[in-house]
């Protein structure tokens, strides 16, 4: 099965986001199903984005669109995030069809796209607003779960996602008359922006937590040890300990869950080389902390920013808010600590929130919940998702491939 899964890997690499969700082209998308023996039982749901973040060939080492497996890991846009999954989806429901494996539970796959892009069509959105049969499930399985290696490769924890930040795009922008380029002025549309931004930059939330993060901190803390696993364990007891939560800020994944966060992703201005800015804006994304809403953080902004020059406004609304956490189901939770223990003896499994979005935002307000559990780790850097020469480790990508069948045959024969 190795050939298949590098052939469903690489198939899925041949096409940038635009060729596949951009205005007037494909909008691709898989439903598929096994029946099951019970049909009183309440389907399984397989879910997955097939779409990914654009990338430039000329800034990459290689090309991003093409799989390349190099010194022990597969390159290649959407490997991590999450063509792995996707392949490992596809794979699983082959080879339970070919085994004849007797599932009661139906099991479905969803493969969907324009989750990468808050204005493209999104198939999952669309799943459940208008195709809401084709996908109904008990429970539905997607990114956003998975493991965490240390420097050296050490797997430290195997979560499973049950709650996400809330994406929130805002555009800054400072317009004025402008004018001839020989005639300075002092209100210059990209100096106002510029030091707007500035602000920005220099602004953290407050630190916020949840039960979610206090487990997670409390549970990954012996595994990572020293002074940051000291902080965890005090932040889990005590999130107002200013101590260890600056501690924790200083590693970048463990600072996206500590709060809200908003950071500058494009910036446009003028119209001539001549000429005196006449227009300068600039996106910011935020990634918003459950319990704060876009409007609270677009107030804040303006607030931070302290110019009234600088209008501060929501674009791209994504989805609707989710109201919370995903319930801590045994249902879900026992399998993958089960097996877990058999695969990574001594890892701890625990419940996280994930600082990106997923598709679990569309299906969860349907009435399917939705859990992040892939069983790959990843490196602490994240692996490259979103940026330059996106990789997974191909033993993460194995070892995930063998865990999500088990597990999804556990899940298929549950009562």
């Amino acid at each position: 099965m190795r050939s298949f899964l590098c052939a469903a890997l690489a198939a899925s690499l041949t096409l940038p986001a635009t060729a596949q969700t951009g205005p007037g082209q494909a909008r691709c998308g898989l439903v598929a199903r096994l029946p099951g023996s019970d049909p009183h039982a309440k389907a399984l749901l397989l879910l997955g984005h097939i779409d990914v973040v654009e990338a430039r060939r000329e800034d990459w080492t290689r090309d991003p669109f093409t799989l390349i497996e190099e010194n022990g890991y597969f390159y290649g846009r959407g490997t991590a995030d999450m063509k792995a999954q996707v392949a490992a989806w596809v794979d699983t429901m082959m080879r339970l069809k070919q085994e004849g494996f007797k599932n009661r539970r139906t099991v479905k796959m969803a493969l969907t796209c324009g989750e990468e892009t808050s204005t493209a069509f999104n198939g999952a959105s669309y799943l459940s607003t208008h195709e809401r049969d084709l996908i109904d499930a008990e429970f539905a399985l997607n990114e956003g779960g998975g493991g965490r290696l240390n420097k050296d490769g050490r797997p430290l924890m195997m979560t499973i996602q049950a709650a996400e930040k809330f994406p929130q795009n805002y555009q800054l922008e400072v317009t004025n008359p402008g004018g001839h380029s020989s005639r300075p002025m002092p209100d210059n549309a990209i100096y106002k922006l510029s030091a707007g931004l500035t602000k920005v930059s220099a602004y953290a939330f407050p630190v916020k937590a949840s039960d979610i993060t206090r487990q997670y901190f409390a549970k990954l803390s012996p595994q990572v040890g020293g002074e940051m696993g000291a902080a965890m364990t005090a932040f889990s007891k005590d999130p107002t300990d200013k101590t260890a939560s600056t501690k924790l800020a200083s590693d970048p994944s463990y600072n996206a869950i500590l709060h809200t966060t908003c950071v500058a992703t494009l910036l446009s201005a003028g119209h001539a080389n001549n000429a005196l800015p006449q227009r300068a804006d600039a996106n910011i994304n935020c990634r918003i902390f459950p319990g704060t809403t876009p409007e609270q953080v677009r107030a804040t902004l303006q607030e931070v920013i302290a110019d009234s020059a600088i209008k501060v406004t929501l674009v791209d609304k994504r989805s609707e808010v989710p109201k919370g956490p995903q319930p801590i189901n045994p249902q879900v939770f026992a399998p993958v600590e089960n097996l877990a223990a058999k695969m990574w003896p001594g890892i701890p499994v625990v419940p996280s929130m994930s600082a990106g979005a997923t598709d679990g935002a569309f299906l969860t307000p349907a009435g399917i919940p939705t859990y992040g559990v892939s069983g790959m780790f990843g490196d602490p850097d994240g692996n490259g998702a979103h940026g330059l020469n996106e990789r997974m480790r191909v033993k993460s990508v194995y070892d995930g491939r063998h865990f999500l069948y088990e597990v999804v045959k556990i899940y298929a024969s549950q009562k």
